[in-house]
């Protein structure tokens, strides 16, 4: 059995920046990048709003930079998956897909959360060419053009608000007659002269070759398929954080998100830290995954000080 003072289980933005300040501090990490290396910036193209690339920059190439950056410190990174732990002990044990055991004196959680997809095949084809589950991330790219967003909940709501402030109009699609989103957030929509919300609809098709070109749009009420000319297409209907693996041990809240104290990063159980998206479901963004990443690090040096490990 492998013996680590600190295990990453999960990279991106997060685990990253865990690697490196645990690098620096002397914890020799171990990154596990789990079965999404990179997380989910691996599937965005141009990033214009992380600190320090003036130019922008790819998102696979942002990762990549992070990982270097991250093993020239001194942390190992394996491209493996973690597939079981026990956390029911003193000691915080993992078991990796080819039966690798793992003893860990802490762990740091970076597992993020993936969003939900509408599963047509239109919508992979054109991933990063219009198709995008991040408006924040990825909207200043189609100022002053029509865009369609599919949700109905808050964030849904939220994105399409920020949208309605960078585009000529958009076009919000909700399947049923009613939104699930807060009283406030729907009447911010509907009073928002550039946001129109097309009821008791479904996108059917994404149509484009290269890039997006418009939806087919269908009427769940009559059945009529319409065409609408976009050119890009946001999906808002949530994430589904990556937890699965430790709901035995961390504590959940009833969207799956792992609990964290209020001003750090501990978990309901001692020398377990988590960092980013999977504990964080209002912000979601690289910065703030790569904010929080810091401090886990730095909350299992103190633990690990503080046990005189």
């Amino acid at each position: 059995m492998e013996k680590l003072k600190c295990l990453i289980i999960g990279s991106g933005p997060a685990g990253y920046t865990a690697a490196i300040y645990a690098a620096r501090a002397g914890l020799k990490p171990v990154v596990y990048a789990g079965p999404e290396p990179g997380g989910q910036l691996m599937l965005t193209t141009e990033v214009e709003n992380f600190p320090g690339y003036p130019e922008g920059v790819q998102g696979p190439q942002m990762m990549e930079d992070f990982k270097k950056q991250a093993e020239k410190v001194g942390t190992e990174v394996r491209h493996e998956v973690i597939t079981k732990v026990d956390f029911s002990g003193k000691k915080h044990m993992a078991v990796t897909e080819m039966g690798h055991e793992i003893e860990a004196d802490s762990v740091i959680i970076a597992t993020g959360a993936s969003a939900k997809w509408l599963g047509l095949e239109s919508e992979k084809r054109l991933m990063n060419k219009g198709v995008s589950a991040c408006a924040v991330c990825d909207g200043f790219f189609f100022r002053k053009q029509d865009v369609i967003l599919v949700g109905a909940g808050d964030t849904a709501c939220e994105e399409a608000t920020y949208l309605s402030k960078i585009v000529n109009k958009v076009y919000m699609v909700v399947r049923r007659d009613e939104m699930r989103a807060s009283k406030i957030m729907q009447q911010r929509v509907m009073d928002t002269s550039n946001i129109e919300v097309l009821w008791n609809s479904e996108i059917k098709e994404i149509v484009g070759e290269e890039f997006v070109e418009g939806v087919k749009l269908l009427n769940n009420k009559t059945g009529a398929v319409s065409d609408l000319n976009v050119t890009a297409v946001f999906v808002a209907i949530g994430h589904k954080p990556n937890t699965d693996l430790f709901r035995s041990f961390i504590e959940l809240d009833d969207q799956g998100y792992i609990v964290t104290d209020k001003i750090s990063t501990k978990t309901n159980v001692e020398g377990v830290f988590a960092c980013g998206d999977v504990q964080d479901k209002i912000y979601r963004q690289a910065v703030t995954a790569a904010g929080t990443g810091c401090m886990a690090a730095l909350d299992s040096e103190r633990y690990l000080g503080e046990k005189g490990l």
